[in-house]
């Protein structure tokens, strides 16, 4: 015997085809893009996912975000000033937080900030 909440489910979603409320959606007729979340532990997928359909960035990333920007800032302060100097401060103590955060979480910082340096030399 069904569900009782899977035949409403499934009263409703026919109700909804017959007036044709899914006649015009976005990505009709298009494969779906499915996320490849094997790097996700198999517990925190459904709150990851829902995590990235809200906009929310992970830590990590957020702080990488904000170091990509303060270091853009920083290029284009011409001289040395107190306004670059409090952007380099900000900078240090993000890229700290980020270090902190990717040990915490097993990851070497040196070896990340190493291979920046090689992807740079090679001009990647």
């Amino acid at each position: 015997m069904m569900d009782i909440v899977a035949v409403i489910a499934e009263n409703k979603i026919r109700e909804a085809m017959e007036k044709g409320a899914f006649k015009n959606l976005p990505g009709k007729g298009k494969p779906l893009k499915i996320d490849d979340l094997s790097g996700v532990p198999e517990e925190l997928r459904a709150s990851y996912l829902i995590l990235k359909n809200a906009g929310v960035l992970p830590q990590e990333l957020e702080l990488e975000k904000e170091i990509v920007s303060l270091k853009k800032l920083i290029a284009c302060c011409y001289e040395e000033g107190e306004e670059k100097a409090v952007l380099k401060k900000k900078l240090n103590e993000k890229i700290l937080r980020f270090n902190m955060l990717m040990e915490k979480r097993g990851i070497n910082p040196a070896l990340r900030y190493y291979k920046e340096r090689v992807y740079e030399k090679l001009g990647g």
